[in-house]
Formats: structure tokens, C-alpha cells, sequence
């Protein structure tokens, strides 16, 4: 009997046992399997299992996923204990994991999951079956050592267990010091886990340690590989005469930057021109990155892998090396730099007029910041006349912004413009102060810029009917909808048509909230209820902005998709022609590219929060006993978590410590009840707190609660 014959059988019994489990001796018995290939037999059903075609089950029994009510997909622990899957298939939902039902399954692990009957509204429920892979063999922690005891504390806040170390594997580790473990043994419900030193990094207080600690917990690449290093030493420094001669000399162009002052690399420019029918024609020009990093190049194979920059408060791991993401590829003033121009023109009611696309070459004017073009707006007389070549430029492109944000706006487009933290660092690397970011009119005008010009790289790739790359975001699923719209009805607020929702009617909420007390919070639990932005092969459409295509094209020198883009519009050319041969390479690379570089920009992002949620625990610790007030912003069955007025910091109240009562939790109305007296702690409430405990090694803030305010 041939292998492919044995497993089709394999699979007609499973499938006609449909829930029963089957267990070895039944399909030997079945299938009449001579002795003499029993062996090989076993073989190849425990190869079934692991190509995941089959499932083994408890009591070496196996059965097709289907029927097990099975799901495969990866762990995503909270520090709470409780965990929950993300499936393979995009299309299902999470699924809910009870801490007992875990079993030895840490965060990042891949799993089965049996898929357990609805208890809870609109909530599924599983239990871990089987481990596939695990996420994180190795775990960045602080170690301690007390009397007979040893055991490392993970920095990630998702894995809730402690790593148990014999004193024979500490490799002579010192309390405090932040190590490496390698997990010997996952906990299960009756022992813990238990791992081994394999590394030591350093104590806590370093300040060099923390990005090392992030680097090792994320796993993100610092140093390029030679070959890497090799290929960007190649790059030209002066840009060759035979390729200016082939491209769009806009030297000649008034273009500048607009960027933050401590941006090194700067990879959109801008331009403006009136014409002689009053149309205003803007140009958006960004670093051509492809022309330098090729096709399956060393450079390109790194930036992949990578996929995006990740930065931090003091520094940045850049995608690409300091050669090109500073040096060539960087649009510095009085430079000549090759470049991607998208030239729009707009009439005086934002409409686009037509667009062109062009390979160019270019000479930024002026290297401007945000803080100095905002100072130009509110009539800053000297810097007017420090920058009098450009003003007017920038002027009609304030004009324009507004017509094209007013334009977008009337589409749907929502703009939740959420205050965000900005960490101050003092000169030793150690936080000075949090305070709340700018935004101001040069933010916008810059983000007007580039939202249009991915708009329109998006249209102009769909309608040449290419394979592409696309940057989507689906409408919010109608359970978070109705969940959030029960709460809004407490304040007043009401979102129309659920079921098949457009972003105006969210827009219309946000409008309603603006000034309003409960702003912020509103804000913040819509943004909740909406669904993750990512990278597609299919159009599907932005719904936050109401784009019906959209992708990214303005930083190839940070984010792969970018750089991908940049390579099909060169492809593409006018004619929007692929070989039959590329467009299956593109058809089969494109889906691998969008998943991994989303995946890769969630990493990046939660490398990011965890280093700030640092730098803010380190900003408490010096202020125990101080009291602050601040806003409810989560309630749990455990307590309710407190973000303090204009500092961005957030702690929790545990319901240990509201001693006046015994609160229940009300989850479908985000609040804790007094049993006896029908005290309430529900979102939004103002309140004032005083700071107890700072725990640096799992980024909590306890605060204890001393009254509720109006």
C-alpha cells in the first residue's frame, strides 16, 4: 500500500467516525494493516498529525479537525492569566482561554484549541489541546534569589508565570540581574514552570539595558549582517549622470521637508505650484529607496525581514543601514537625491484634476520642522523673513490642506486625534517628564499630504489592474458595535444603522463628544471597538478613512510595503503590463509580504508601548505616597485602572483595596457596584488616587483610592 493510499483511508474513517475520536489499534484494525508495515504505518498517521491534516487527542486518539470542533492559531497571553487564541484564518474570531485551560501553553505559542459551547454572550471559549510550537523557548526576565529558592520573573507581562531555576542552572546569576532562561519545563497545573540561565545581561538600572532587554524579548535585529553592510557600501554616493539624464529633472523645483527636529532621515518632500487656471499643483516626492535596494539583494532580503523601524524614546532600529536610510536615500537640503514624484492638481473645491508619476531627480531647498513652520502660521516675523524663498509656498499649501481635510471629512473620514505621550529624556537617557505630544498645523498639513498621495498611488495601481499591495481596514465586527453602543447610551450617544455601518455614523458621535467631558473616553472605546488596520494583496478598503483604496507609498525608507510599491509602480510603468510569469511570482509573494509585514509592525509597536510603559513606571517610582487625579479608563472583576491628568500615566485600583464594600462587576455596563450601599465605579469617572507601589519588572502602578470626585 502506498503512503498516499493509507492516508486517504486514514481520513474516510475519520471522517465517518465525525466526533468520535479514533484511536491507533482501531484504524490498524480497520485498515488491515500486516504487521511487517505497522511500523511505517504509525509513522505516517503521526505525520498527519504533525502536518496538521489529523489531530491526536487525549488517549492517543485522532480525529479531523472539523469534526473535533478544532482551531489552530497562536496564543495571546494577558497578564491576568487568562489568554486568548488568534486563529489561522483571519476570518474567525478570538477565541477566550480560562487560565486552567491553558494547560502548559505560554504567550506566542502556537495550539490547538477545542472550541468549547457558548457560556458567555457572544464570547467563544476553548481549551488547549496541543502545543504545535512554541512562541518563546527562550525568556528575557529578572532574576531573584531568596533562601532555598531561585526564579526569573519574565519581562513580558503576558506570560503570569514565574520560571522556577535549580541553583545548579543559574550560571551564577546575582539577584536583580536581567537574564536569559531557557524553559526546560512548561507549567502545568500542579508545577511550575522551570528553565535554566543561559544568558545574563546586566542589572536593571543600566540604562543601556532596557533597549537590550527589548531587542532580546522581541527578538529585533540590531547589527546587519556583513553582506549587508557590503551591498550599502556599494551605493553611489554622487548619483550617476547616465540615470539624471533619465528622469524628470526637478531640481530646479522649490521643494522642501517637513519633519520632527531630531529626524535623520527624511524621505518625503514637498512642492506646491500655482497654475495659470488657479489650480494648485501639489507635489509629494519620496526617496526612490528601490532603485538602490534591488529585488532579492542582501539589503532587501534584511529590510524584509525586518519590516519596519522601530523606535524608540532615545534611538531607533532602523530597516535599513545608516548608509542609505541617512545618507543617499535620505532628502537632505542642497543634495541631489533620485526620487518617486506624484504630482496632483487640485481646483479650488479639492477635486483632483489629473496626476502624474515620475521618476525624478531632485534638490530639497530647506530642511523645515514642524515647530518652525507652525511658528511661520502664527506670523513669526523673523522666521518669515528667514524663510521668505518658501513662505508663499507654504501658505497655499495651508490653503489646500484645508479644502482637501474639509473634502475628506464630508466623505466620513474619522479623525479620533487622541492625545498622545511624549517622553523627555534627560541627558543620561533616564525620564525627565511625560507630556502630551504636538500636533499642530504642520502635523496635519504633512499627514493631509501623504494620506492623499497613498490615496491616489492606491486608485492609480487598482485601476491599472496590478498585483499590489494594499493598506486596509475592515468594518468593525456589529458584537463590538452594539457593545460599545450600550455604553454610549448611558451618555446620550447613539450610533444609527449598526449592521451596515459607515464611518460617518461614527464620525457623527465624535463630533457630538468634542469638548465634552466625556471625550476621551468615548474616543477611546470607539477606537477600541474598530478592528486592526493591515497589510492586504486585496483591496478591501480603508473604512476609518471611507478610502476605497488606499496603501502605503511615503516611507519606503521605514516600511517594506512602501519599498514594495515602489518596486510594482516602477514595473507597472504606463502600461500597467506584467508578464504572465511575474504577475504568478507577484500572485504568490504578495499575501507572505502583507501578513509578515503586518506581523512584524504589531512587533515593532509592541516593542515600542513597552519600553514607554517603562520609562513611566521608572517616572513613578520616585513619587510613592504623592496624590494625583485622573480618569477611569478600564474596569475589571479585580479592580478599575486610573490614568492620571496631564501625565498619560495609568495605574489600578485594586478591589482589595475598597474596603467600604463588597463590588460586584458589571461587565456589560463596564462598572463595579457596591453590593450594600450601590457605590458605582464606572468608566469615565474622575477620581483621585494616591501612588503605592511601582513594580518596574511588570510595568505596574498600584494606586489606592481616596475619593470620587464630580
Amino acid at each position: 500500500m502506498t503512503n498516499d493510499f493509507n492516508e486517504k483511508e486514514v481520513l474516510n474513517i475519520l471522517k465517518e467516525a465525525g466526533n468520535r475520536p479514533v484511536p491507533m489499534r482501531e484504524l490498524i484494525k480497520r485498515l488491515q494493516v500486516p504487521i511487517d508495515i505497522r511500523r511505517a504505518f504509525r509513522t505516517m498517521v503521526r505525520q498527519m498529525n504533525v502536518d496538521e491534516k489529523i489531530f491526536k487527542v487525549k488517549g492517543g486518539r485522532y480525529l479531523l479537525p472539523e469534526h473535533g470542533n478544532l482551531v489552530t492559531g497562536r496564543i495571546q497571553g494577558h497578564h491576568g492569566g487568562f489568554a486568548f487564541l488568534i486563529p489561522d484564518n483571519k476570518e474567525e474570531p478570538d477565541i477566550y482561554i480560562n487560565p486552567r485551560k491553558l494547560r502548559d501553553a505560554f504567550h506566542g505559542d502556537r495550539v490547538v484549541v477545542r472550541v468549547e459551547p457558548l457560556r458567555m454572550r457572544d464570547k467563544r471559549e476553548g481549551v488547549v489541546i496541543k502545543v504545535i510550537e512554541r512562541g518563546h523557548p527562550v525568556i528575557i526576565g529578572t532574576y531573584h534569589a531568596k533562601g532555598k529558592n531561585a526564579y526569573v520573573i519574565p519581562e513580558e507581562r503576558r506570560i503570569p508565570h514565574n520560571i522556577s531555576v535549580p541553583f545548579k542552572y543559574s550560571s551564577s546569576a546575582r539577584s536583580g540581574q536581567i537574564v536569559k532562561v531557557e524553559i526546560t519545563q512548561y507549567p502545568t497545573l500542579k508545577l511550575p514552570a522551570e528553565g535554566k540561565i543561559v544568558g545574563i545581561l546586566g542589572y536593571s538600572d543600566d540604562p543601556d539595558i532596557e533597549i537590550e532587554i527589548a531587542v532580546h524579548k522581541y527578538g529585533l535585529p540590531t547589527e546587519f549582517p556583513e553582506p549587508v553592510l557590503k551591498e550599502a557600501d556599494k551605493c553611489l554616493v554622487e548619483i550617476n549622470q547616465q540615470e539624471i539624464e533619465k528622469r524628470l529633472d526637478i531640481r530646479g523645483l522649490k521643494t522642501f521637508t517637513i519633519d520632527g527636529e531630531t529626524a535623520k532621515d527624511f524621505d518625503d518632500a514637498v512642492s506646491i505650484e500655482k497654475l495659470k487656471n488657479g489650480d494648485l499643483r501639489l507635489g509629494v516626492h519620496i526617496a526612490d529607496v528601490s532603485y538602490y535596494v534591488t529585488e532579492k539583494s542582501e539589503l532587501d532580503k534584511e529590510a524584509y525581514q525586518r519590516g519596519t523601524s522601530v523606535y524608540f524614546p532615545d534611538r531607533a532600529i532602523p530597516m535599513l543601514p545608516e548608509k542609505l536610510s541617512n545618507g543617499i536615500c535620505s532628502l537632505r537640503p542642497d543634495e541631489d537625491r533620485l526620487s518617486v514624484s506624484l504630482f496632483m492638481n487640485f481646483d479650488k473645491k479639492g477635486e483632483m484634476a489629473g496626476y502624474e508619476i515620475a521618476e525624478s531627480v531632485m534638490r530639497s531647498r530647506e530642511r523645515m520642522t514642524y515647530t518652525n513652520v507652525s511658528k511661520i502660521f502664527d506670523g513669526d516675523k523673523e522666521l518669515l523673513k528667514r524663510y521668505k524663498d518658501i513662505k508663499d509656498d507654504l501658505f497655499m499649501m495651508k490653503e489646500l490642506v484645508e479644502v482637501l481635510r474639509k473634502k475628506r471629512m464630508a466623505h466620513g473620514s474619522i479623525d479620533f486625534d487622541l492625545p498622545e505621550a511624549d517622553v523627555i529624556l534627560d541627558m543620561d537617557g533616564k525620564i525627565e517628564n511625560i507630556v502630551e505630544a504636538e500636533r499642530t498645523e504642520a502635523h496635519r498639513l504633512i499627514e493631509e499630504f501623504m494620506l492623499t498621495a497613498n490615496k491616489t498611488i492606491a486608485s492609480h495601481l487598482f485601476c491599472m489592474e496590478v498585483p499590489s499591495l494594499y493598506r486596509v481596514h475592515e468594518k468593525p465586527e456589529l458584537s463590538k458595535i452594539e457593545v460599545f453602543n450600550e455604553f454610549a447610551h448611558n451618555f446620550g450617544y447613539h450610533i444609527k444603522g449598526a449592521k451596515n455601518i459607515h464611518p460617518k455614523a461614527l464620525q457623527k458621535i465624535l463630533k457630538e463628544v468634542r469638548e465634552r467631558p466625556e471625550e476621551r473616553l468615548i474616543n477611546t472605546l470607539l477606537l477600541r471597538s474598530m478592528k486592526q488596520a493591515r497589510y492586504s494583496e486585496e483591496n478591501a478598503g480603508h473604512f476609518a478613512l471611507a478610502f476605497h483604496n488606499y496603501t502605503h507609498f511615503t516611507s519606503p525608507i521605514r516600511r517594506y510595503p512602501d519599498l514594495m510599491v515602489h518596486r510594482i509602480l516602477r514595473e507597472a510603468g504606463k502600461k500597467g503590463k506584467f508578464s504572465k510569469k511575474r504577475t504568478k511570482e507577484l500572485e504568490e509573494s504578495l499575501p507572505v509580504i502583507a501578513e509578515h509585514s503586518s506581523e512584524r509592525e504589531r512587533l515593532a509597536q509592541e516593542a515600542e508601548r513597552d519600553i514607554v510603559d517603562l520609562k513611566k513606571a521608572q517616572f513613578m517610582m520616585n513619587k510613592i505616597g504623592e496624590e494625583y487625579c485622573g480618569y477611569i479608563t478600564g474596569v475589571t472583576s479585580f479592580g478599575f485602572f486610573v490614568e492620571l491628568e496631564n501625565l498619560f500615566v495609568e495605574g489600578l485600583v485594586h478591589v482589595s483595596s475598597l474596603e467600604d464594600d463588597y463590588y460586584i462587576y458589571l461587565e456589560d455596563r463596564y462598572m463595579l457596584k457596591g453590593e450594600r450601599k450601590g457605590k458605582t465605579y464606572s468608566l469615565g469617572d474622575r477620581v483621585c488616587i494616591r501612588v503605592e507601589n511601582v513594580s518596574i519588572e511588570k510595568r505596574e502602578i498600584d494606586f489606592s483610592l481616596l475619593k470620587k470626585t464630580l
